[in-house]
């Protein structure tokens, strides 16, 4: 999104137009921008093997998982219903990585027979792999190093408390078990949290995946996950990715040669390939003056955008419909019978009844936590695609919110 010519646009494309178009709320996702991400990731690991799969948790619309694919990205999936909307998408199963937490072993085997890389994070759960499958199928296994990092503690899920993945205390059974079941362990999979600056979290957590790995004598990839930082704010301090490729590429040859032939290593970014490609766009409903505050109150909570409330997370808001008004402060308040609040004491252009407000760094964990709390609608997506506004979600209507619904009074 930037301002040209006193217009805020995407592509060319007026947001105020496509607010005009499709109505607010709604999440408008620029997909030159997460094909800009996926390049300059890929190109940060150019001189090894590496495969990007993304974690399709953060932005599930089939648009943007073809999007994925036509970019030569696979996928990261953690249900069976991303399994099954992946391949719906036309990824094939090969191509779809498996990471459950929690899950019924029936979901597990229903993921076997879909074909897709199996990624197992529980010894009871590996057991009864073995038991049934021994080592017809393939499979991965999630490693927590216990490495407390990320920028928030509920994204942080290597430590010693997470319920993430086998400890790297416990691998020593997971062998004993590898052995009596003679499975077939083609990868070894580690996920330390979100939000990372530096090369040496991931250096760190290298370290103990290639000493585990030496035990593992089929392997064919190893997987660090993701956790890339992307910019928040203006002058935020972001993950230098050049240099955590430079960094990774050169201990995973070393790793590759001690190992005795080349793998493959695998990431998972999720909001480092869309959150900066996502804006929210809401109107004003009203502005209300209390003693202690201005709110401008806006057509959406926290029913579609949650993160502000559940992480704490900086959202920066600009208003779009007066981007030269006189600056003034601002706390930017839902319309939910909670509080929702998406930014205090924020410096906006002074912000009027009807006025549309964009919130940036929307791509990510947006949509794809919504819900229809106090009965309200989903908002619509919209994707800029060559330089058009295309409709990828249509808004819910009452009808759907009664579709589920069975009447027995």
């Amino acid at each position: 999104m930037k301002l040209n010519n006193g217009r805020y646009e995407m592509q060319g494309v007026d947001l105020l137009e496509v607010c005009n178009e499709f109505g607010t709320p709604v999440y408008v996702y620029d997909a030159d921008r997460i094909v800009a991400q996926i390049e300059k990731l890929r190109g940060s690991f150019s001189d090894i093997q590496v495969k990007l799969k993304y974690a399709m948790k953060a932005l599930s619309n089939i648009n943007i998982l073809k999007l994925m694919k036509e970019a030569g990205v696979e996928i990261d999936t953690v249900s069976i219903q991303e399994v099954q909307m992946a391949l719906h998408a036309g990824f094939e199963p090969t191509q779809i990585l498996y990471t459950p937490n929690c899950v019924s072993f029936e979901e597990i085997r229903m993921a076997v027979e879909y074909g897709v890389v199996i990624n197992i994070d529980n010894i009871g759960i590996l057991e009864q792999f073995g038991e049934e499958f021994g080592n017809r199928v393939p499979l991965c296994i999630r490693v927590n190093p216990h490495l407390t990092a990320g920028g928030n503690s509920k994204i942080q899920v290597g430590h010693i408390g997470s319920k993430f993945g086998i400890s790297v205390f416990q691998m020593r059974h997971v062998r004993k078990v590898v052995e009596h079941f003679n499975l077939n362990v083609v990868g070894l999979h580690m996920h330390s949290g979100s939000d990372f600056l530096e090369s040496e979290v991931f250096l760190m957590a290298a370290e103990v995946l290639f000493n585990e790995a030496q035990h593992f004598p089929d392997l064919q990839f190893l997987d660090m996950g993701s956790g890339f930082k992307v910019a928040y704010k203006e002058n935020d301090i972001t993950t230098n990715i050049e240099a955590i490729g430079r960094d990774m590429s050169r201990e995973f040859k070393k790793f590759c040669a001690s190992y005795g032939r080349e793998l493959e290593l695998w990431f998972e970014p999720g909001k480092y390939l869309v959150s900066e490609s996502g804006v929210f766009l809401v109107s004003t409903n009203v502005i209300k003056h209390s003693p202690a505050a201005v709110f401008a109150g806006v057509d959406s909570g926290l029913n579609h955008l949650i993160r502000p409330m559940m992480y704490g997370s900086h959202h920066d808001i600009v208003n779009i419909s007066n981007p030269k008004g006189t600056q003034r402060v601002y706390d930017v308040v839902g319309y939910i019978c909670e509080t929702d609040t998406f930014g205090s004491d924020r410096k906006l252009n002074e912000v009027r009844q009807g006025d549309v407000l964009a919130m940036k760094n929307a791509g990510a964990y947006g949509f794809s936590m919504s819900s229809n709390y106090n009965s309200r609608f989903r908002p619509a997506e919209v994707m800029i695609y060559k330089g058009e506004a295309k409709l990828i979600r249509r808004r819910e209507t009452f009808e759907d919110l009664l579709h589920t619904q069975i009447e027995v009074l």
